[in-house]
């Protein structure tokens, strides 16, 4: 039974990776038809309705108000700035398989603070690991630039830091202040405050003219069940299992899958040069995640 448990265990971060790099094909589908804050707050008042409705089936109480705070603040980072971010850039025209590979720099990024602030060292296959999923990355984006498929601006670039600075910090700050509350309640409470969030901002910045066609809702559904709840469930319970840096080496995947479903759906281009940057990104995130010295053993 232990020996089925830690196989099934092994198939989180595979699951996670097919699911996160959807939200980037799933924002393509959707923003067509509706503004991408608007489609937020829509998604996040399904959301806690669809946690609302779990926590009562599984009887699942709310955690202390100081461990409340501290959920609102990940939730903010991870989920109002991430999301916020991406949608934005790709409502602005920048291609999803681009703004996946942007937002993969986080494995790095998350490295150097956990260096910095919590001291968590790393071992040279997984500097070597962090420093191949970088260079595929870069390897990518520099096809696309080749190619001359791609034409950045200064707002969609900066939405795409937001969403990089969002899902980096706030994948710290969970990791150091989240630990300890219920997955269910701990979701629950992260969209609470998204939506809040979302609700500023679509009111303040947008039309909420909405044109509600079967893509949209079957996306919107599909960004409901499948990103918010089984992959946002997934990546919590990685944050709370795993070290910082390796979690965050599973991100390194997602431009690679998004990029080959944006070429098969969307026909986003994909090259020789690209392939070969999702090969060696690969290779840095096995390097990442292998268990180093006498913990291999």
């Amino acid at each position: 039974m232990t020996s089925r448990f830690s196989k099934w265990l092994g198939l989180v971060p595979v699951i996670f990776v097919l699911l996160w790099s959807t939200g980037f094909i799933g924002a393509k589908f959707a923003l067509p038809y509706i503004e991408p804050f608007n489609l937020l707050f829509i998604r996040m008042l399904m959301t806690i309705a669809v946690f609302a409705l779990l926590l009562l089936w599984f009887k699942v109480p709310l955690p202390p108000l100081h461990l409340i705070k501290h959920q609102v603040v990940a939730g903010l980072l991870i989920h109002g700035g991430y999301l916020g971010g991406v949608f934005a850039a790709i409502k602005w025209q920048m291609p999803a398989g681009v703004t996946a590979l942007l937002v993969s720099m986080q494995p790095l990024l998350t490295a150097l603070i956990s260096l910095g602030l919590y001291r968590q060292r790393l071992g040279k296959l997984q500097c070597l690991g962090l420093a191949l999923g970088f260079a595929g990355v870069v390897l990518v984006l520099s096809s696309k630039q080749h190619d001359g498929d791609l034409v950045l601006t200064w707002p969609m670039m900066l939405a795409a830091i937001v969403a990089l600075l969002g899902i980096t910090i706030g994948s710290l700050y969970q990791k150091r202040f989240g630990g300890g509350v219920n997955l269910l309640a701990a979701s629950f409470i992260q969209f609470s405050a998204t939506t809040v969030l979302m609700a500023v901002l679509t009111y303040s910045f947008e039309t909420q003219v909405v044109d509600w066609q079967w893509p949209l809702i079957a996306t919107l559904m599909w960004l409901v069940f499948g990103l918010s709840v089984a992959a946002v469930l997934l990546l919590l319970f990685m944050i709370n299992e795993g070290e910082s840096a390796k979690v965050a080496a599973y991100f390194y995947l997602v431009p690679g899958v998004t990029a080959v479903e944006a070429w098969l759906l969307f026909d986003e281009t994909l090259s020789i040069i690209a392939v070969a940057g999702v090969v060696i990104s690969v290779v840095g995130v096995y390097f990442t995640i292998k268990p180093q010295g006498k913990s291999a053993k």
